[in-house]
C-alpha cells in the first residue's frame, strides 16, 4: 500500500472511533524514520486503547501488518507504528504536557 492510502487508512481508522484533534505532520524531509506522524486525542483511556486496536485491525485487514505498537499497558499514550506512518493516539494532558506537535510543525511550517 503506497504511504498516502495508508495515511488515509490511519485518518479514517480514527474517526471511525471519533477521536478529536486530529493531526498530521509530514516529516519527509526531515527524518528517515516516516513519512508522516500522525496524533490524536480520546477522551478516555478505554476510548484510547478502542481506537489503536481498530487502527491495528483495520491496517491488516488492508494487508498491513503494524510494525509494532508501544503502550498497550499505558492509559495516556499508544503509539502504532505503520512504517511509513506513525501514529500517536494521547489522552488530551499528556498530548499538551509532552506538545510533541511543537517539535515537528515549527520546522515543517518552512
Amino acid at each position: 500500500m503506497n504511504t498516502e492510502k495508508l495515511k488515509q487508512l490511519a485518518i479514517d481508522a480514527l474517526e471511525d472511533l471519533k477521536a478529536t484533534d486530529i493531526t498530521v505532520i509530514k516529516i519527509t524531509e526531515l527524518t528517515s524514520i516516516a513519512d508522516y506522524m500522525i496524533i490524536a486525542s480520546a477522551r478516555s483511556s478505554r476510548q484510547l486503547h478502542a481506537i489503536a486496536d481498530h487502527l491495528v485491525q483495520q491496517a491488516k485487514k488492508a494487508g498491513e501488518q503494524p510494525r509494532g505498537v508501544e503502550g498497550k499497558t499505558s492509559t495516556n499514550w499508544v503509539l502504532v507504528d505503520l512504517g511509513d506512518v506513525i501514529v500517536h493516539m494521547m489522552m488530551p494532558d499528556t498530548r499538551e504536557f509532552y506538545a510533541i506537535e511543537k517539535l515537528w510543525m515549527p520546522i515543517n511550517a518552512n
